[in-house]
């Protein structure tokens, strides 16, 4: 199956929820958009990566690289490999003098190292068709997401999940336009499971 390269496009976090915030990774070379829903320990670390930040204290995503390098161990890509249920599996592709391993891992830990490492980041097309946000070139919304990449319970502006159940359909349609010309994934990710379990009770 062929691999899609992705790239970090941006971090955001839901004021609503607290310690919720979506890592949005960009096809390469390409307009759609992966969003994923992480927690607040692990945004920290991708954040740190990509800002270079130095820490006072190595955080383990630090020390988990430090072990690697100290074992001759190089972490060669990261695989998006499945997606389950809204949650998003990964692995590690790494070798050392004489093997080649793959290494299962969350997908929050598995970029979190990547960026440390600077390696590249896949997935497959099918995740893309299934959790991708396709994006004009202007960065509008282009077509409906076709499912769900994250937990039903994110809270958006308009309150809770309960809230998002009184709205019309027109109305989440509308108001998905709007957090995605936003770029806020948290909302959107709520808004569009929302109106994935309407269409499949239809």
């Amino acid at each position: 199956m062929k691999k899609i390269e992705l790239e970090i496009v941006a971090l955001s976090h839901s004021i609503t929820q607290t310690h919720s915030y979506a890592v949005v990774l960009g096809e390469m070379n390409g307009l759609r958009r992966l969003p994923i829903v992480i927690g607040g320990f692990e945004a920290q670390a991708i954040a740190v990566a990509l800002e270079r930040m130095t820490p006072s204290r190595p955080l383990t995503h630090d020390l988990m690289k430090n072990f690697m390098l100290a074992f001759n161990v190089e972490l060669h890509e990261i695989v998006i490999n499945d997606l389950q249920e809204g949650i998003f599996y990964s692995q590690l592709v790494c070798s050392s003098s004489n093997d080649t391993v793959v290494i299962d891992s969350r997908t929050s830990d598995a970029l979190a190292i990547a960026v440390r490492f600077g390696c590249p980041i896949y997935t497959y097309e099918n995740i893309l068709v299934q959790a991708g946000v396709l994006m004009d070139d202007e960065n509008k919304k282009v077509g409906a997401p076709a499912s769900s990449s994250g937990p039903s319970s994110l809270t958006s502006e308009t309150g809770g999940p309960d809230n998002l159940k009184t709205m019309t359909t027109k109305d989440l349609n509308s108001l998905l336009n709007d957090v995605l010309d936003q770029e806020d994934y948290i909302k959107a990710i709520a808004i569009r499971d929302e109106l994935k379990s309407r269409n499949e009770k239809e």
